[in-house]
């Protein structure tokens, strides 16, 4: 039988760059000619916002969210050194990254061999690292295709229609895959453990139409120009459940991984894009945490995409996983934010009888 370790977390790209640049993508917005007068200044923006943006920016604030993702980050490594396990389970999104007009799947299991990737010489990534690494600072993770041949074997057989990858497509690894092994190894010690990437389509109708980044409010994207949407919220959880059960009867030590943020205020227009639906994510959290798991299986599709939540599909599947197993969060915090676009979870879900 396998032991399981669910593991949830983020994997916010400005943490990988300098305080003072966290909430660029706030100030971008703020020079989108579409944004009302009246949202351009402080003075018009919820006033918990404006504490956060402070006289400085909000680079005194970044430091601040940075030692708490950073502090998280660290409990989730050493969780996941005590554990020890065989093989680590990624469920990620691709932001127009891997995937690019010529095929956009639903769910794809990368059962690479090996995965090296140079971050800060791709597209996407902020080129002034935290950590002060060069361009062609080279990452190599082993993959584990035995495992993922075999789960991608499972799924298919059980009625999900997976697809599968040996190679990479337009690019080495998303950054969904990346940051959240970047930030596991924040202290840089390395990390030994196989890597099992799987592909979600959290950016559905935007991940071709808006390259799975920021709309404009300026010229939004018309409906037509829209792209079909991403998997339902309760297909993921199914699909989740799905690979618990997989792994619960093979002989492997599993940690499963969901990573992304919650509420992206690039994604929620009825706030000019602005901040995140806090409130829909404290809902999410509570029910998290009292093991309310049909709340997060019936939330639909459209409720989720209105507060801006579409990464939350990641989660989706860690959330069945854990729903299959009969577990609840041993500990589960939720890091609020207005100004650094993103509100971010940590959940830990520990095996019964596995010492912290």
């Amino acid at each position: 039988m396998g032991t399981i370790l669910g593991l949830g977390m983020t994997h916010y790209p400005p943490l990988a760059g300098h305080d003072a640049h966290m909430a660029d993508i706030l100030r971008r917005v703020l020079r989108d000619p579409g944004l009302p007068p009246a949202y351009r200044q402080p003075e018009g923006w919820p006033a918990a916002m404006r504490q956060e943006y402070g006289d400085d920016g909000g680079t005194r604030a970044a430091a601040q969210h940075r030692h708490a993702l950073v502090t998280q980050f660290r409990k989730a490594r050493q969780l996941l050194d005590a554990f020890a396990p065989d093989l680590v389970l990624i469920w990620g999104d691709d932001q127009y990254e891997n995937f690019l007009e010529d095929v956009i799947p639903a769910f794809c299991v990368l059962a690479y061999d090996t995965l090296c990737v140079q971050p800060w010489a791709s597209r996407g990534f902020v080129r002034d690292n935290v950590w002060g690494e060069s361009k062609d600072t080279t990452f190599t993770f082993r993959g584990h295709r035995a495992a993922a041949k075999a789960l991608t074997a499972f799924l298919l057989e059980a009625g999900f229609d997976v697809a599968y990858a040996y190679r990479p497509l337009h690019h080495p690894l998303g950054h969904a895959f990346l940051n959240t092994l970047l930030f596991l190894d924040y202290d840089r010690q390395g990390f030994p453990y196989p890597v099992l990437p799987f592909q979600v389509n959290c950016y559905g109708r935007r991940v071709v139409a808006q390259h799975g980044g920021m709309g404009s409010l300026a010229q939004p994207v018309a409906e037509a120009e829209l792209d079909p949407p991403s998997p339902m919220p309760w297909r993921c959880f199914d699909l989740g459940a799905a690979c618990a059960r997989f792994f619960r009867d093979r002989p492997w030590r599993v940690a499963l991984i969901a990573s992304s943020s919650w509420s992206h205020a690039f994604l929620t227009a009825k706030h000019y894009y602005l901040y995140p639906d806090i409130e829909a994510d404290r809902a999410l959290f509570a029910a998290l945490q009292r093991g309310d798991y049909a709340t997060w299986r019936q939330r639909p599709l459209a409720a989720i995409e209105e507060s801006g939540q579409q990464e939350v599909l990641n989660w989706m599947c860690l959330v069945g996983a854990m729903a299959e197993l009969g577990r609840r969060p041993q500990e589960a915090t939720l890091i609020e934010s207005y100004i650094f676009n993103s509100n971010k979870c940590f959940a830990f879900f520990l095996p019964e009888g596995e010492a912290r």
